[in-house]
């Protein structure tokens, strides 16, 4: 049979580049540091006596607001311009929002609605299963979660610098270098080709049979891409019946297409809840483990470890750490080594968070849905994520100031929840062509029973591509 995993550079660069998470994790970092710049402060705080401060409650509005965009409104675009054209519209639409928000003067209105154009305009990872072969998908999708971490510790570094600034050029330059970071997406999609999915999906056969070989690195009369090309034909064909797929669609009960949707938006709520967006964090071990240990395993230890991490917080935190103000010098050795307890279990959660839940069900929600649903299902998980990073943002600052540590028992009962739903709804799907994975849930096995299970059979004609790989390898 012709080899699955290509040999294109090409392939993951492109995966890679389409997966812009630095973008999001660029502006979370940024904007954390600006709320605490005097000039910012000034011009969109409040004033008493005298003193200009960030209450809870604008702090939360600031944050939040580029959440609130969500990606719902991409499935739209992504159906009728295409997975590239999409890319371009959004990013310009971002690069828009951030113009708004570094022409800001004094008015925090202005500054929150920039902030919403350009969270409508962030992209979520949905191209990059349909360019990179299974092999390495669950890896590729990973470097998202590490993009943003790579976004949130440049952010810091351009900030450390530009915060001694007197003057507003203190936040506007590390705000307004996000429209350098969306130009260079903007500009980077001129050079990449469309999705071979899109492509065959819009009867544009040639050119997506050409997309597939040079992703490849084979000639375009390969038994790789005559392969591809028929398990995709295929796949669309099956997938079309019926006419349009509608938002409804995506809770049918044909395929299990309900259980997948489902499962991919509760993995998305489940991981904003579970404490790390208190922390923002990530991990390049992810990158290793997301292929070795697989999809369950990795959802099912992170949650168990972050579980005992955030208990340990919780507990500790409440019962040893000084109140709110205590000047260092009353600081008790007590507090000390309480602090140095939670200090440490804190960067273990983080740690376990990076390695699983962080990239995981970004994984999962890329590679469990058939092309007729996908652009819709996966921003409905999408959304879920950014619905749950708005609300987590909006209210975090004031549940914490009511009951400090003790926020961390809310995010360890999510973490117990998210262990028992893993285990008995989520199936393992590493390995698995995204074709694979309907037989999977076509064929009824309980999830926790998926680990190691195999189609019945080489999916669209499977003879007869051996035939034709036979007979290259005898002409060639």
């Amino acid at each position: 049979m012709a080899k699955d995993v290509p040999t294109s550079r090409r392939a993951v660069l492109l995966a890679i580049f389409i997966a812009f998470g630095f973008l999001f994790g660029y502006d979370m970092g940024v904007i954390s540091g600006c709320l605490i710049m005097p000039d910012f402060i000034r011009r969109f705080g409040q004033e008493t006596d005298g003193q200009y401060y960030l209450s809870s409650s604008r702090q939360s509005i600031i944050v939040s607001l580029l959440s609130a965009g969500g990606a719902i409104a991409q499935a739209f675009t992504s159906d009728r311009l295409g997975r590239r054209g999409s890319i371009l519209f959004w990013s310009a639409i971002f690069t828009v929002g951030v113009a708004i928000q570094t022409g800001t003067t004094y008015s925090l209105v202005q500054l929150v609605i920039g902030r919403y154009i350009a969270g409508l305009g962030l992209l979520y990872p949905c191209t990059t299963e349909k360019t990179a072969p299974k092999a390495i998908r669950g890896t590729i999708l990973v470097i998202y979660q590490v993009q943003i971490i790579s976004g949130i510790f440049l952010s810091y570094l351009f900030e450390l610098g530009s915060h001694t600034i007197n003057n507003s050029a203190s936040w506007r330059i590390p705000i307004g270098l996000q429209m350098v970071w969306g130009i260079i997406l903007l500009s980077g999609m001129f050079f990449l080709p469309e999705s071979p999915r899109h492509l065959l999906g819009t009867g544009r056969g040639d050119e997506a049979r050409k997309v597939i070989a040079e992703l490849n690195g084979v000639s375009e009369d390969n038994p790789l891409v005559i392969e591809i090309v028929e398990e995709l034909d295929f796949a669309i064909r099956a997938e079309n019946e019926g006419g349009k797929a509608t938002w409804l669609e995506c809770f049918s009960t044909r395929n299990a297409l309900w259980r997948r949707t489902i499962n991919g938006m509760m993995l998305q709520f489940i991981q904003q809840l579970n404490g790390q967006n208190f922390y923002f964090a990530g991990t390049l071990p992810a990158l290793y483990f997301i292929e070795t240990w697989g999809r369950r395993k990795s959802l099912l230890l992170g949650a168990s470890g972050q579980s005992v991490c955030a208990l340990i917080v919780a507990v500790v935190g409440h019962t040893t750490l000084a109140s709110t103000g205590t000047p260092t010098s009353a600081l008790t050795a007590r507090n000390r080594a309480g602090g140095d307890v939670v200090i440490a279990f804190a960067v273990l959660q983080v740690f376990i968070y990076g390695t699983t839940w962080g990239p995981t069900p970004w994984v999962y929600l890329g590679e469990s849905f058939p092309l007729r649903v996908r652009p819709k299902s996966i921003a409905l998980g999408s959304a879920t994520n950014w619905f749950w990073n708005f609300m987590l943002s909006f209210f975090s600052p004031r549940i914490v100031d009511q009951i400090g540590p003790m926020i961390m028992l809310v995010f360890f009962g999510m973490l117990v929840f998210g262990y028992i739903y893993v285990y008995f709804a989520i199936p393992e799907t590493k390995g698995l062509t995204l074709e694979e994975v309907d037989e999977l849930y076509r064929s009824g096995i309980s999830p926790w029973r998926s680990v190691g299970w195999r189609p019945s059979e080489k999916h669209y004609h499977h003879e007869a591509h051996e035939k034709r790989a036979s007979e290259f390898v005898e002409n060639t």
